[in-house]
């Protein structure tokens, strides 16, 4: 295909512009809340040496092969897989993606909107105990409770998430998505070290840092091995179309697999600082508060969002440290909800104004709204829902976690799988390798990747679908 085409769909600016915006998309509340969840319940440092391992062993490979696709199709995922297979039902794999980004943005958005509601929270003072609170975790876990109770707050605050992802989307990839990309991205970065810096310096960070850094081998399972190369393969946004997308907008002269490799090692370096804030930070309270270091660490979800604001709450520097440092927090959680969701939100966008030649603005206010719409169920839902009573999986699960496992445990593997044989087996090598080598021969890993999209990925992705699938429906 002709590269004068791509102008018109909209073009990065630069390398490091399409590196920050892959890596804000592979970043999210996935490495900053999700990978010290897992950490936290999977061993420590063995954990962390494991997931390491996957991220570029199969998450690196997988990167590539999306990127290979976004920039030689040209378009979202399904009309990528279109032009480069006309005439099969490959699109269908695309397809699948959108529709993945889509469920999986209308219960971000939910989560999001509480990464709002703590960051007013945290601004005005309200995670500073009151006086006279007898128990800090009684007093945070109320707060967490109303807010999860209450619909109404939950639909305001991830409205008002939505609605800026939207303009954002709306404006274009350079007006819009880069724009917010070069403020968010160094923000981030720049919050992440400042928190980093914080919480080294805190009472008990040693032996925070030894269990998040020093492997104990006695701790792998084969459980845990399967939630590390999960969470190595869904941090990276792999397997709904977002790396596709992106590429489409990449140019020619790009160097695809130093492009992939940047973007997996910024996410791998973003999710090891948030390890690095969030355990020294465990410990301190368990070394100085003498909090229950296995409640702590088993906390989950509630790690973030109620358990987090307590500790936050009890940082020693006084009340405007308290203030600074925990809002602090819950921006950096904020723009990385953002980062991921104006990603998923563009390849829905991209999906309408591609194949069905509806212009951008509109676009994404149409996809912004139908994802708001089918969101309110969530919000409203958070409780244990009897709509799922009688499936035979989810039987008094919330609308949250059915939408949860449907998507991360089931359909983003099943993409991730097609897409890998897709280019491993049907587009086919030499065709990914052309593309690959466009204006840059020399790809020195080109074998070991070839080996790679062909039989490790799709056998590695078996082995976690095959799981996943065991653990839903036996038990």
């Amino acid at each position: 295909m002709e590269q004068s085409k791509i102008p018109s769909r909209g073009q990065w600016g630069s390398r490091l512009v399409f590196i920050f915006a892959a890596a804000g998309s592979a970043v999210g509340l996935g490495n900053i809340w999700g990978f010290p969840m897992n950490v936290a319940q999977n061993g420590g440092g063995a954990f962390v040496l494991v997931y390491l391992f996957f991220m570029f062993v199969v998450g690196f490979p997988v990167m590539l092969a999306e990127m290979v696709l976004g920039r030689a199709g040209e378009k979202n995922p399904v009309g990528a897989l279109k032009n480069l297979k006309k005439g099969t039902p490959w699109y269908l794999v695309g397809g699948l993606g959108v529709f993945t980004g889509f469920v999986i943005l209308s219960f971000y958005i939910v989560i999001s909107g509480w990464t709002v509601f703590y960051f007013f929270q945290a601004a005005g003072g309200n995670l500073i105990l009151p006086e006279g609170t007898a128990e800090a975790g009684v007093y945070f876990e109320e707060m967490y409770e109303s807010m999860t109770a209450n619909a109404g707050y939950e639909v305001v605050f991830m409205g008002i998430f939505l609605i800026l992802t939207a303009v954002i989307v709306a404006a274009g990839v350079r007006t819009g998505i880069e724009r917010a990309i070069k403020i968010s991205m160094p923000l981030l970065l720049i919050i992440l070290l400042i928190l980093m810096f914080r919480a080294l310096t805190l009472e008990g960070a040693g032996e925070g840092l030894k269990f998040y850094l020093v492997p104990d081998f006695s701790q792998l399972t084969f459980g845990t091995l399967n939630m590390a190369l999960g969470q190595a393969f869904f941090s990276l946004s792999l397997g709904m179309g977002v790396m596709i997308t992106y590429g489409s907008y990449l140019s020619k002269k790009e160097n695809l697999p130093t492009s992939a490799g940047q973007v997996v090692s910024m996410d791998v370096v973003i999710a090891i600082l948030a390890g690095l804030i969030i355990f020294p930070v465990i410990f301190f309270t368990v070394v100085v508060h003498g909090g229950d270091l296995d409640s702590l660490l088993m906390s989950g979800m509630g790690l973030v969002f109620q358990v987090f604001p307590q500790i936050l709450g009890e940082l020693p520097g006084g009340d405007g440290a308290v203030i600074f440092f925990s809002s602090a927090f819950f921006l950096l959680l904020g723009i990385a909800a953002l980062t991921s969701a104006i990603s998923i939100l563009e390849v829905i966008t991209a999906h309408l104004v591609d194949d069905w030649k509806i212009g951008r603005r509109k676009a994404a206010w149409l996809s912004s709204g139908a994802v708001f719409v089918v969101a309110i169920p969530t919000a409203l839902g958070f409780g244990a829902s009897a709509f799922f009573t009688n499936l035979p999986f989810a039987g008094g699960m919330s609308v949250f976690e059915v939408k949860y496992l449907l998507t991360f445990q089931i359909l983003l593997p099943v993409g991730a799988l097609g897409l890998s044989l897709f280019v491993g087996w049907v587009w086919g090598i030499p065709n990914a390798l052309k593309e690959i080598q466009h204006e840059t021969p020399t790809f020195v890993l080109k074998r070991t990747w070839c080996f790679m999209i062909r039989y490790v990925a799709p056998i590695a992705i078996l082995i976690v679908l095959g799981s996943n699938l065991v653990s839903i429906f036996l038990g």
